[in-house]
Parts: C-alpha cells; structure tokens; sequence
C-alpha cells in the first residue's frame, strides 16, 4: 500500500514520514523543489516533486496511493501576501482532495489546526464543538486554516471524499529547521534573549505525539470527525521558566502589559517591510492572539483514538535538545537535563 504524504520536510509532516515508517507504510512523500530536504535524510520513502498548486504534479503524486495523509501548509504569522497563503492553504487543499478522490484514494487524515475553533473568553479549554466563524479569525494563517477546513468538510459532505481531520495544538520537540514561531521563542529564550513575556497560554505537545494522533485517527477515527492533538495547557510564563530551568538560564521577570507590546509589534512590522530579511521575531497578529489563553482540551482524541500525549516538559526538553545538537542554540544544556 502506497501512503501519500505532504508536508514532509517540515516540522510536523516529518514527524508524521517518521511514524508512518515506523509502522510500516510505503510512503511517497510529495515535495516542493525548493523545499529543505534535511529532515528527508536517512528515511525510506518515495520522493516526488510537485506542488498543490499545480494539478499535473498532484495526479502524479496520488497515482496508486491507496492512504494519504495532508500536512502540508504555509505556515507564518506574517504574511505580506495573503493571497498566496490562501491558494496554498485553501486551494491546494482543494486541489489535493478532489486528485485524490479521482484516483480513488481510500481514506484521507487532513491537518488541520486549533486556530480554526473559537477560543473561550472564561479561559477554559476550548474543545471541537466549540464553533467558530471567518470574523473570529486572527490573521492569515487563522483565516487560511479556518476556508481550508471548511473546504474539507464541504467535500465530505458533497463529494463524499473519505477524510478526518486532526487539529494540532502547538507541538514542540525535534526536528523543527525552519524554526516555526514557537520555535522561535524557544530558541530566544534557551538562548537568554527573553526578559519579558506577556499573560497568556498555549497548549504545549510533542510533535511526536501530534504524529502518533494522526496515524490514530487513520486507524480508529470518524470520517468527516475532527479530533484536537494537545497536550497540557501551560502559561507563557511557566514555558519560558521551564526553558530556563533546563538550559541553566535566568528566567524572565518582567510581565509586560498588551497595550505596551502592540507598538513594539507594529514598530517590528514595519522594519521588517522596509529592510526586508524575513519576518520580525514580534508581530501584530501574534499580540492580537496572546491576548487569549490558547487552551484547548484532547478528551475526544483520548476517548475515541487511545490518543495518550506525553507531559508539556518532555516536549520542550527534546526541542532545546535539537536546537542545541543543530546549532541553534550555542550554550550547551546541563547534562542532568539531558540523557
């Protein structure tokens, strides 16, 4: 059985190639020229060029795929062009599903995120019946993911097309080269360039774990269900203390209000615009979003997959690892941190 799989350079898609081998799948990884291929080396699957917005390229990547796994997706928190985030989030994700269906594809798990739900003003976690609509979306990536998987239970419903979705939390651990904007952070602040933070809250889970959902829902889950990949609910602040905690840094102390940040950020924007060199590491969208606690609850994932992620600090602890063993942070973690 072929598996097709997208997204595989990046961070949660190689995740996902890791344990689709491991378990034995044929896998055909579907990959983009100009793709960093570093989390390809050393795994036994099938490479093939394309893009989800080419057509040709998709009916060559999903001929004779029997399972396909979507993880493919733009994913920043600065976006100059939204249009282009949308016709690889929303229309790809299109484009893939009916080339899939055409060659007869028999079961599909799409990625999708918690960005698309609607988060709970009490601070409680939000879990997947907690609907939300375009106008509560923060930003392009929310709003691409939010038409996307929208897009995705439209085919299922219309077309008949045989997918699940997950919605990873934030997922730390190895493996994350880019970084993502979480990775970011945590390269900032195992690095002690972090002196403040802001009130809020993610959920914190190991990308391994988000990978071993994903092959669950394959397994166990419900065609057209969706199912939250979290792990604990953590504040920023006890994030960037545990950060601290194992890499032998001082932790931050200075909480600093949202009225104070947002300037900063559009400050940040700015300068990025103007001097160009990728995105700021502060961002508007990003202040607009820590204004809620991004807690989210698994309880669904765990009742109806056996879906069991490990603790929030396993997951920090393998990603400062990895960012130290690949030189993204310098300053070597005590070694009772790590084995």
């Amino acid at each position: 059985m072929i598996t097709l799989l997208t997204g595989a350079t990046g961070f949660v898609g190689a995740a996902v190639l890791r344990s689709l081998v491991a378990a034995g799948h044929q896998v055909r990884a579907l990959v983009r020229p100009s793709s960093d291929r570093r989390n390809l080396t050393g795994v036994d699957c099938e490479i093939v060029t394309g893009d989800l917005v080419e057509h040709e390229s998709l009916q060559r990547a999903v001929r004779g795929c029997e399972a396909m796994f979507h993880v493919a997706a733009d994913y920043r928190l600065w976006v100059p062009d939204r249009e282009k985030m949308n016709r690889t989030n929303v229309q790809g994700t299109v484009n893939l599903l009916r080339a899939a269906a055409a060659a007869g594809v028999s079961r599909v798990v799409y990625t999708s995120s918690v960005a698309t739900l609607r988060l709970r003003s009490d601070g409680l976690p939000a879990d997947e019946a907690s609907h939300a609509e375009l106008c509560d979306m923060i930003g392009a990536y929310k709003q691409s993911k939010f038409l996307a998987e929208r897009e995705v239970k439209r085919l299922v419903e219309e077309a008949g097309i045989p997918v699940i979705i997950v919605n990873p939390s934030a997922p730390f651990g190895p493996g994350d080269i880019k970084p993502t904007p979480t990775g970011r952070m945590i390269i900032e602040a195992a690095s002690g360039r972090m002196p403040a933070y802001v009130n809020t809250g993610l959920n914190v889970v190991h990308v391994d774990d988000v990978a071993a959902g994903h092959l669950l829902a394959y397994d166990r889950g419900v065609v057209g269900e969706s199912y939250i990949l979290g792990g604990e609910n953590r504040t920023l602040q006890w994030i960037l203390e545990t950060v601290a905690e194992l890499t032998g840094r001082r932790p931050p102390r200075i909480r600093l209000p949202h009225w104070f940040v947002t300037p900063i950020a559009y400050i940040t924007e700015a300068m990025a615009h103007v001097l160009g060199g990728g995105e700021p590491m502060l961002t508007v969208d990003a202040v607009r979003m820590s204004r809620k606690l991004m807690y989210f609850s698994s309880e669904k994932a765990r009742r109806e997959l056996g879906y069991a992620p490990r603790p929030a600090v396993e997951a920090l602890r393998d990603e400062i690892d990895w960012f130290y063993k690949n030189g993204y942070v310098t300053q070597k973690p005590p070694k009772k941190k790590f084995a």
